[in-house]
């Protein structure tokens, strides 16, 4: 009898994943694939770039996946990641033309992941930090929201309250994190 991943959060998957289970990690690429897709293309502005940003976030996450240690949400992160990947990608746009001249293999990439597992870790801590100095009742909607998923409908019945508060709330938190993050992200 198989698994039904699809009723599974995405922090499940992602532990799963971690024990080695292919189904979870196809679960989870079946579920943001598109998303992250839609993401790299809205900054890359080509099909073939977006398509190679999300392959390599996922070729990533599988080949890390016992090394990565998540303190947001899973969801955070795989956006955070294509980021950072869709920055390489520019990066390394960039500095071609400078090698046109065929000698290409004379330029010796730097290795950045250590760099980049310090501004990961910088940001999540950052929008901890933010999150934390929410007002409670906002604080705790977006909590409910994006770290354990639940629904704007879910959420007003847990915490007796409308789902256009709910909306509100998270729409708050959003823009508070959003206006903070700004020199993080120049995108």
């Amino acid at each position: 009898m198989t698994k039904n991943y699809t009723s599974f959060t995405s922090e499940s998957l992602f532990r799963l994943l971690q024990k080695d289970d292919s189904s979870a990690f196809e679960e989870l690429y079946n579920r943001y694939w598109h998303e992250l897709f839609i993401a790299a293309y809205k900054r890359l502005q080509c099909r073939e770039d977006a398509e190679e940003a999300v392959q390599n976030l996922y070729e990533s996450l599988w080949k890390n996946r016992h090394k990565i240690h998540i303190r947001t949400s899973l969801e955070n992160y795989l956006f955070a990641s294509v980021r950072y990947i869709i920055l390489r990608m520019m990066q390394q746009k960039l500095l071609l033309p400078a090698f046109s001249d065929g000698n290409v293999d004379a330029y010796c990439k730097p290795d950045r992941s250590t760099e980049e597992g310090i501004l990961i870790n910088d940001l999540s801590r950052h929008i901890n930090q933010l999150v934390d100095g929410l007002p409670d009742k906002c604080r705790k909607v977006f909590e409910l929201s994006r770290y354990e998923m639940k629904t704007h409908k879910e959420i007003s019945t847990l915490l007796s309250i409308s789902e256009k508060t709910v909306e509100n709330h998270i729409t708050k938190a959003l823009h508070l994190i959003k206006n903070d993050l700004n020199h993080f992200f120049f995108l």
